[in-house]
């Protein structure tokens, strides 16, 4: 057994893997060939997916700022995926340095970056768990140590919930995560859809990825908020979640539905 309690994993490099392939698209280096190849068939079927990703991680850096201006100091991202620079800490912690930040994984490898990574301050932490057993990730003693749940917390979901199938109960996933934070707390989530184009074949390129995607609409992304009051504009896709630049061309296209939110009291 490790320290997080799992049982040690061998990382499997023969199928792709849905943080690898983020890594490459985002033009990292994390990446393997089956990565690399994955990331080009799904180029070549969903040519907006370079600028999808990369709107993707302006969405989130804008909801750090957001969340952090808004005087949160507490941040629990689940699915982080690899670190790519500037991360939600780095982001954070330069508007506020009392910023904390639990980072929480299924994959060995992110959590192999991210202990090479992240500082020895106490202030932020990765640990291995997965969001599908979400107790798993609210009681584990490592996200205890830097997340207080009696003050409020900015819970980040973003670009992950598109790799849990509707079998595994995402809307209850959520809700478990969000009974665990106190009001006043923030929901950030992003999510993958084909409401604006047919992806059925860039959603196949991760059949034989080691996790399916499945794709939702608008009214699907939006139940996740339940619980939660949204702030403007609202579920949207994420290039025009509030902009700081004009949105790129192409960004009509991308299939990312984002949105901000604040637990009801």
């Amino acid at each position: 057994m490790t320290q997080d309690g799992i049982r040690p994993v061998e990382i499997d490099t023969s199928k792709p893997h849905p943080a690898r392939i983020y890594d490459y698209l985002l033009g990292g280096k994390d990446n393997y060939d089956v990565d690399r190849q994955a990331a080009d068939r799904l180029a070549a079927v969903a040519p907006e997916v370079f600028i999808g990703v990369r709107a993707n991680r302006a969405f989130l850096q804008r909801a750090v700022r957001h969340v952090v201006d808004s005087g949160v100091r507490q941040i629990l991202d689940v699915g982080t995926g690899l670190p790519t620079s500037p991360n939600i800490h780095e982001v954070a912690q330069q508007l506020a340095p009392d910023v904390r930040v639990a980072y929480v994984d299924n994959d060995p490898i992110v959590k192999a970056h991210g202990d090479a990574l992240l500082s020895r301050s106490g202030a932020t932490s990765i640990v291995l768990a997965d969001l599908r057993d979400p107790r798993s990730v609210v009681d584990h003693p490592e996200v205890r140590r830097v997340i207080d749940f009696g003050r409020p917390v900015a819970l980040f979901l973003v670009a992950i919930l598109h790799f849990v199938r509707d079998d595994e109960e995402p809307e209850r996933i959520v809700a478990t995560l969000r009974d665990a934070l106190p009001p006043g707390s923030f929901l950030v989530l992003s999510h993958a859809t084909a409401d604006f184009a047919d992806r059925s074949d860039a959603q196949a390129v991760y059949n034989n990825a080691t996790a399916t995607m499945t794709l939702r609409p608008r009214d699907r992304v939006e139940r996740f908020f339940e619980g939660f009051d949204l702030v403007e504009p609202g579920v949207a896709q994420v290039p025009f979640w509030r902009p700081e630049t004009t949105p790129p061309a192409g960004s009509e296209q991308i299939g990312f539905y984002g949105g901000v939110a604040v637990k009801k009291a």
